[in-house]
């Protein structure tokens, strides 16, 4: 007796466009959570690089008594793509006295608020990793002894009272490397 019919194995058309179907849902879930941590991932940049100006300023005014200001560098509007630090201009003899430079390109621009013979200083770094116009700033802010806020003008959205304190939803945060507002580098992504 012969059978009709049987099967030899392998998929059906309509179970592999099943699978392909389950892999497109997967992926439509995935990917933009991808670039939203990928985004997030880059902000990273402006807390070391901050961490790392507010080191030599502290070790500069050790040295020398006195805080350096730097203009805003690269100084070219920030975008969602990486930049060359320059070899010259904007504040770059500043950060050069103050003896810090990024590694390689970055994506945030870096500047120094700081009277002279004060003992107060901010520093700002303002970006765009989105390019969608609203800057993420990221800042810190060292007062004189004994006062609540950093030497006057505001870098970026970051005001001389502090950092955004998220226990008090205000710029009161000082001397702490972080977001200057609520939504930069959070859910503005």
């Amino acid at each position: 007796m012969r059978m009709l019919h049987t099967r030899k194995g392998g998929f059906t058309l309509i179970e592999l466009m099943i699978v392909v179907a389950i892999i497109g849902i997967l992926a439509a879930i995935a990917i933009p959570n991808f670039l939203q941590f990928q985004l997030r991932s880059k902000t990273g940049e402006a807390k070391t690089n901050l961490a790392a100006i507010r080191t030599a300023e502290e070790g500069f005014f050790a040295e020398f008594n006195n805080y350096v200001a730097a203009a805003s560098t690269p100084g070219t509007a920030a975008t969602a793509n990486k930049r060359i630090w320059p070899a010259t201009g904007g504040g770059v003899a500043d950060f050069n006295q103050l003896g810090w430079s990024p590694e390689g390109e970055v994506f945030y621009n870096y500047a120094v608020s700081a009277a002279t013979g004060a003992s107060s200083y901010q520093i700002g770094a303002t970006g765009d990793l989105d390019a969608n116009g609203t800057p993420s700033d990221y800042g810190y802010v060292h007062p004189s002894p004994g006062l609540a806020a950093g030497p006057g003008a505001p870098i970026g959205t970051c005001a001389g009272t502090g950092v955004y304190n998220v226990s008090t939803a205000a710029q009161d945060l000082l001397n702490t490397v972080g977001q200057c507002e609520s939504l930069d580098g959070q859910s503005e992504f």
